[in-house]
């Protein structure tokens, strides 16, 4: 029985063309910033994101972190959405690590607006941590930012004086997705990761990026987390070829989602989120049935999934071809979970 891998788009290996362009790689030490690939990547990464310089990380949550040490502070606090990446999967390393106090705010879609940032920002009282940092997400839940949230964020944070980061892990879905560059979400930012290991197809490594003094601090604060690596021209040619070769395609992951969403929605036993598979992520639920019993009963059909509570999540992915989302849409059209909760 074939299986097909919807767990996440972290899953995939790197293609034939990849592995190549790392087998050929030329490289360096970069702890002495003396690897040409990397530089080269790091170059345009700069450039697509509209930055002054960027840095090769080994992943967004170390990039995310970077930003919170440097522009959140400790002792600091930054305002995030109560959905956001950083509080639920960055094992408290915001507070732990940064030293910054989160603070969780609900928003629709985890997408915050100027709106719920009124009356949130704290300074000057000598017992009260001060804000300094807004952190957004996009996509989140593979759900993009309107654009008017984030210019409404920016003036909101010009305005209080205070950095904002995008954790843009999966940022090139949502250029693809609503036709707006990734330089035109970043401008919004002072400071922007976006993974390589994600829909880019990967097998290890993010990008941060933002002004020449803040790349400068960012360098020893890598070093710091034991971020420093060698010859990393092998990793960085992977990231290189997928910003060449990769981005384009990721429109099929986004149309093979909103297939395998439509047969779900077609189905009489899940309720899916349509209007939020913008992406390549889809979100639905099972009412009346076990959520663990049908992932496993998902598996046992071929369909590797992960869930959240009750909501069960699948991303479509490189490794996925058009005749596998056929495939997965016949064996959901035909499934029928078994154990009722």
């Amino acid at each position: 029985m074939k299986r097909y891998d919807l767990r996440s788009d972290t899953i995939t290996k790197p293609t034939e063309g990849m592995r190549k362009a790392m087998y050929q790689a030329e490289v360096g030490d970069d702890v002495y910033r003396e690897d040409p690939t990397t530089t080269r990547l790091e170059v345009l990464a700069a450039q697509l994101s509209g930055k002054e310089k960027a840095l090769f990380i080994s992943s967004g949550s170390m990039g995310n972190l970077i930003s919170l040490y440097l522009n959140g502070g400790r002792s600091n606090e930054v305002l995030t959405s109560m959905n956001s990446h950083i509080l639920h999967h960055e094992i408290g390393s915001v507070a732990s690590i940064a030293g910054v106090l989160p603070i969780a705010i609900e928003a629709p879609r985890g997408v915050l607006s100027a709106a719920n940032l009124q009356g949130k920002v704290k300074g000057g009282e000598y017992d009260m941590a001060t804000t300094t940092l807004v952190e957004v997400e996009n996509t989140i839940g593979g759900y993009c930012y309107p654009l008017e949230n984030l210019e409404g964020i920016r003036d909101f944070a010009d305005t209080h004086g205070l950095k904002v980061h995008m954790d843009g892990a999966r940022i090139f879905n949502a250029q693809q997705a609503m036709g707006i560059p990734v330089k035109t979400y970043a401008k919004y930012a002072d400071t922007l990761t976006f993974c390589l290991s994600k829909g880019l197809g990967c097998p290890v490594g993010s990008l941060l990026c933002g002004d020449e003094a803040f790349i400068n601090k960012a360098l020893t604060v890598r070093k710091i987390l034991g971020g420093g690596m060698r010859q990393t021209g092998i990793l960085a040619a992977a990231g290189l070829y997928a910003l060449e070769h990769h981005v384009d395609r990721l429109n099929d992951d986004h149309r093979r989602a909103k297939a395998i969403a439509k047969a779900l929605e077609e189905s009489d036993w899940a309720r899916v989120d349509m209007e939020g598979v913008q992406t390549n992520v889809i979100f639905f639920t099972v009412p009346g049935f076990n959520t663990n019993e049908v992932i496993k009963e998902l598996a046992e059909v071929g369909i590797l999934a992960n869930h959240e509570g009750p909501i069960v999540r699948l991303v479509t992915n490189l490794d996925l071809s058009e005749e596998d989302s056929d495939e997965v849409c016949s064996l959901l059209k035909a499934f029928k979970p078994r154990k009722l909760s």
